[in-house]
């Protein structure tokens, strides 16, 4: 901002704690949780979710593990109104989940909501009325202080009076001093007493006290600091639930509602994703991940990410950022190649020692989590452009395409693929990576190709192969024989009889290609120069010996590129 425009802005007092506990607590286990995509999250949409795909969503939230759900305003909208009846009437709410609904403190909406949840098995009532300065300033003409808490103790009256109108539904009151985040704590306190006094819970039947982050004003340590200060005083805290409802204003939502729990809050709500007003809600995936994170145990099921994902994107026309954690599709992914070279030794690494110890905790250099235990695939995860390295490129060739490249051949293969990319000024996708290998370093048939050859072991001499090769050099064609201790040996033996020399064979490695249907073998040979240059090639075909020759015939083919044999 310009210098003048930031005069019109001031701090947020701090909360007179001086004794805090919170900053010396720890998340140990998972709050209760409230989904509130069907409410906060729809109202926010551009067009909201018909009945039909709200039903949809619905389920989704019921299979992930969510206990309560806020399903809507039904007071507010036909709509709203049809879609909590249908749930009711079509008996769609199972048995052990508990559905909340919404509705200011008025006498009229409170009524129309009465008669929306009529014959649910379990409904949480969650009144609510702004109560800050500033709302009571703006939005109700300088009402009172008084005014405000009339608001809330005439609403919690007739919630009260008309529980025995529905007597087939257990009612769980929920009340909300909207706009908490910049409310005097003296007032929210004060509001929230009065009406805990007329509700009367007990520990057996609590009631929730809802503190919403309504707008951030401030940071997640004050907001702590406020949660931790309402759990000192509010009456009866045995029997409350205290539940957080965070928002995004700052970017900071995650934070607070992780601080607001170690703070004393025994419930969040949220959304998947985060959607919501402005910019949005807490994302409650978010946060349930970071506790998966740390072995604590959630009861929410966010094994199929991209499942939910589609379905999110789906029904809210909303999409997720690819840098969106746990759930972008670029958040497991590595381009720098120190990053890819690291999360390849700390994946192949824990391979080994799982086989020594299967609890083994999760460790992989870059990946906070697995990816695999919420539905992700190690294929994106290491994905090439100009600033990759040998690592990543290997990475892609041996978990993609079942190509095992020795460790040696990977600068080779990398420093080629990665200035291919550089060139192309773009992300190489995973079938450009195998092709341009194929290209450059595999069957490389010029000047020198192998068209046929056909092996004899010798009976008399064990281990001895005599090697009889039809090969095509510079475009003339000649047949080649030699005898060697192997196939690769002989064959080598015949080139040299050919005239072929100043080159020998010092590495050879080979195996099946994995997840193919062609049954191919890949073989890998090395070879190096008299003046000391060495380079790699690889023979790929259904015959492992043939493979093998091809290897070698690609790595003399490298070779003559940059000596003269």
């Amino acid at each position: 901002m310009k210098p003048e425009s930031i005069q019109k802005y001031r701090a947020f007092p701090a909360v007179d704690l001086s004794d805090r506990q919170w900053p010396d607590r720890m998340i140990t286990h998972s709050p209760a949780w409230c989904s509130v995509d069907l409410r906060d999250g729809n109202q926010a949409l551009p067009q909201p979710m018909s009945v039909e795909e709200k039903l949809e969503f619905f389920a989704l939230l019921c299979r992930v593990g969510f206990k309560e759900i806020e399903i809507g305003f039904p007071s507010a909208a036909d709509t709203e109104f049809e879609f909590c009846r249908r749930l009711i009437e079509e008996d769609l709410i199972p048995d052990d989940v508990t559905i909340q609904i919404l509705v200011q403190t008025r006498e009229h909406l409170i009524r129309r909501s009465f008669e929306a949840i009529d014959g649910a098995k379990r409904a949480i009532v969650h009144v609510y009325n702004s109560t800050s300065p500033l709302q009571r300033r703006v939005t109700f003409g300088d009402a009172s202080r008084d005014d405000i808490c009339a608001l809330a103790i005439d609403g919690v009256k007739l919630v009260k009076e008309l529980v025995p109108s529905v007597p087939n539904t257990e009612i769980i009151l929920q009340y909300s001093p909207e706009s908490f985040s910049d409310t005097e704590l003296d007032f929210a306190l004060a509001c929230c007493n009065e009406v805990i006094d007329i509700w009367e819970p007990t520990p057996e039947k609590k009631m929730v006290i809802n503190l919403p982050d309504t707008v951030q004003w401030t940071t997640p340590n004050i907001h702590a600091d406020m949660i931790e200060w309402m759990g000192r005083y509010l009456a009866r805290r045995d029997s409350v639930m205290i539940s957080l409802h965070t928002h995004n204003d700052r970017g900071t939502g995650i934070a607070a509602t992780e601080l607001g729990l170690m703070a004393g809050a025994d419930r969040v709500e949220g959304t998947l994703f985060g959607n919501g007003e402005r910019t949005g809600n807490l994302d409650i995936v978010n946060v349930a991940l970071n506790m998966n994170s740390h072995g604590i145990e959630t009861g929410l099921d966010f094994s199929n990410l991209p499942e939910l994902r589609e379905v999110y994107e789906r029904v809210t026309r909303m999409s997720v950022g690819e840098r969106h954690p746990y759930a972008g599709e670029l958040v497991f992914t590595a381009f720098s190649g120190s990053h890819q070279d690291a999360i390849k030794k700390g994946l192949d690494r824990r391979k080994r020692e799982l086989q020594e110890d299967a609890d083994l905790a999760w460790g992989v250099p870059y990946l906070t989590i697995d990816p695999q235990d919420i539905g992700r695939s190690y294929e994106a995860i290491i994905r090439i452009n100009s600033q990759s390295g040998k690592g990543g490129v290997a990475w892609v060739l041996d978990r993609e395409h079942g190509l095992e490249l020795p460790k040696t051949m990977h600068p080779q293969v990398g420093k080629r693929i990665y200035d291919l990319a550089d060139e192309l000024g773009r992300e190489l996708t995973i079938d450009e990576i195998r092709d341009a290998f194929y290209d450059l370093f595999a069957n490389v048939k010029s000047p020198m190709a192998v068209t046929d050859y056909e092996l004899v072991h010798h009976t008399v001499e064990k281990g001895m192969v005599d090697c009889t090769a039809a090969i095509v050099v510079a475009g003339v064609a000649q047949n080649i024989e030699g005898t060697g201790n192997g196939p690769i040996n002989a064959f080598v033996k015949a080139l040299e009889n050919a005239g072929l020399k100043n080159f020998h064979l010092t590495d050879y490695r080979s195996h099946a290609v994995r997840g193919g249907s062609d049954a191919n073998a890949a073989a890998y040979v090395q070879l190096s120069h008299d003046d000391g240059c060495t380079l790699w090639g690889c023979g790929i075909d259904p015959s492992i010996e043939m493979a093998g020759l091809k290897a070698l015939v690609c790595a003399a083919n490298l070779l003559s590129e940059k000596v003269a044999l």
